[in-house]
């Protein structure tokens, strides 16, 4: 049985200084202690590994790593200056009409009045109507149910980004 090459961006975070290793998980999310897990249990053999270990950290999170986590996203519709992240994640509202971006600040404000935190979605490969069609349906959710949906798009979100880290040969 012939075995996979490692993917160069797998192989330079499994050997890398752990304070690099975790300044790039952090990059991916903004919960230290999802991060923290992750270094801890390098090397990962597969990007796979890495993500079920992503999936198994992102469960274990307490209602304060969670908002720690949620804290490190912008608002849909408003990703902050200089971060290609956030604006190519958003893409879907780039070309969205100015009644749409009015909408979705309106409703993105109700949402953070409601529940405490910005609405969070994995918003890659979403319109801007899906992503407010989303939003409008979600507001009415009891917080509890809220908080799961919440960490189950963050877990989407950073498989996203961990597999943008393993596969990127550009990164030294």
């Amino acid at each position: 049985m012939t075995s996979t090459p490692t993917p160069p961006g797998l192989a330079r975070f499994n050997a890398g200084e752990e304070h690099a290793a975790l300044a790039a998980l952090l990059d991916a999310c903004a919960s230290g202690a999802w991060a923290r897990r992750l270094v801890a249990a390098r090397p990962y053999p597969t990007p796979e590994d890495l993500y079920a270990a992503s999936d198994a950290a992102m469960a274990g999170l307490t209602p304060a790593d969670l908002d720690e986590a949620m804290a490190g996203h912008p608002p849909i519709g408003r990703p902050e200056p200089g971060d290609p992240t956030s604006a190519r994640e958003q893409r879907g509202m780039a070309g969205a009409s100015e009644a749409l971006k009015a909408e979705m600040l309106e409703l993105n404000l109700a949402y953070q009045e409601r529940f405490g935190h910005v609405f969070l979605i994995c918003a890659t490969g979403r319109t801007g109507e899906e992503m407010r069609d989303a939003l409008r349906e979600r507001i009415g959710n009891p917080p509890e149910v809220e908080r799961e949906i919440v960490r189950t798009e963050l877990g989407k979100i950073n498989r996203i980004r961990l597999a943008r880290l393993v596969e990127d040969p550009a990164k030294d």
